[in-house]
C-alpha cells in the first residue's frame, strides 16, 4: 500500500511546487555561451536563480515578513547568498526546508557563524563554484550620517553571481556607494530602493549610471514609488524592470 500512495503524494508535492513557481514573475536570459538562466521574483529582497537545473536562491525568507512564502515548496536549493542577518534577509526557519544534502550556503560572516554549513564571505572574496558559477562577495553598507547603524561598512555583503559570463549584481541593503564604480560588465543589476535604510530614488538613479547594467530590478522597495526610476533612466539604455519586489 506505501508504495501506492508514494507516486500519488509525489505527483501532489510536484503539482504545489509548479502552481508556486508559475505565480511567481519570471524573466529569462540567455548567458554569452548560450545557456539559459530563468529568473524567479520571489518578493522583498527574495531571488530565485534556476540554471542548468541547479537553484540558487538570494536571501530566501518564510512566513516572516507578508506575503507569507512557503519555501518547503520550492524547489530545493543548490546554491543559498544570504546578505546578512536582518530578519527580511536571513530566515532560519526557512533554510532548512530548502536544503539538499549537498546545498552550500554562502554569507557574511556575522551570519555564516549561525548557519550550520556556512561558509563566510568577506568583502572581496570570491569563490568558484563550478566552470561556469563563480560569486564575488562585494561591500554594501549605509554612507547617510545617522543611517550608519543600519548597515555599517564591512559588516554585510551584496554579491556579483556570473553565470556562464552572465554577470549579476545583487546588491544587498547599501547604498550608492564608491565601490560601485569598481564594478564591471554588469548586465543584470538588482538594487535597493527604500529609505532610510537602503536607496533614496535619487540615490538609486545614481547607482544605476554608475553601473550601467543592461537590465535593472529596483527591488527590497516597499512604498517607494519606483515607477519614477524608468521614467528617470529613460534614454540612459537601462532596460528597467519592475517586479513585485515590495
Amino acid at each position: 500500500m506505501k508504495n501506492l500512495f508514494r507516486p500519488l503524494l509525489l505527483g501532489i508535492a510536484l503539482t504545489a511546487t509548479t502552481a508556486v513557481m508559475a505565480a511567481q514573475e519570471s524573466d529569462t536570459f540567455q548567458t554569452p555561451g548560450g545557456k539559459t538562466v530563468v529568473i524567479h521574483h520571489i518578493k522583498h529582497a527574495s531571488i530565485h536563480f534556476e540554471f542548468e537545473g541547479m537553484h540558487i536562491y538570494a536571501d530566501p525568507v518564510g512566513t516572516v515578513i507578508e506575503p507569507k512564502t512557503d519555501v518547503s515548496l520550492l524547489p530545493k536549493a543548490n546554491i543559498i547568498l544570504l546578505t546578512h542577518e536582518h530578519m527580511d534577509h536571513y530566515d532560519p526557519m526557512a533554510l532548512p526546508q530548502m536544503y539538499l544534502p549537498a546545498t552550500a550556503v554562502y554569507a557574511n560572516p556575522s551570519v555564516s557563524s549561525k548557519v550550520h554549513r556556512g561558509l563566510a564571505l568577506h568583502n572581496g572574496d570570491s569563490i568558484v563554484f563550478s566552470n561556469d558559477i563563480k560569486i564575488y562577495a562585494v561591500p554594501a553598507y549605509n554612507t547617510t550620517e545617522g543611517r550608519e547603524k543600519f548597515h555599517p561598512k564591512g559588516r554585510d555583503n551584496g554579491y556579483v553571481l556570473q553565470l556562464d559570463g552572465l554577470r549579476i549584481y545583487i546588491a544587498g541593503d547599501t547604498e550608492d556607494i564608491p565601490e560601485m564604480a569598481e564594478l564591471s560588465d554588469i548586465d543584470i543589476a538588482f538594487l535597493p530602493c527604500n529609505q532610510p535604510y537602503t536607496m533614496t530614488v535619487d540615490q538609486l538613479e545614481k547607482a544605476a549610471n554608475i553601473i550601467k547594467p543592461k537590465v535593472l530590478f529596483p527591488y527590497h522597495y516597499g512604498e517607494t514609488p519606483v515607477n519614477q526610476i524608468r521614467m528617470r533612466l529613460a534614454g540612459s539604455g537601462i532596460d528597467v524592470r519592475i517586479r513585485d519586489y515590495k
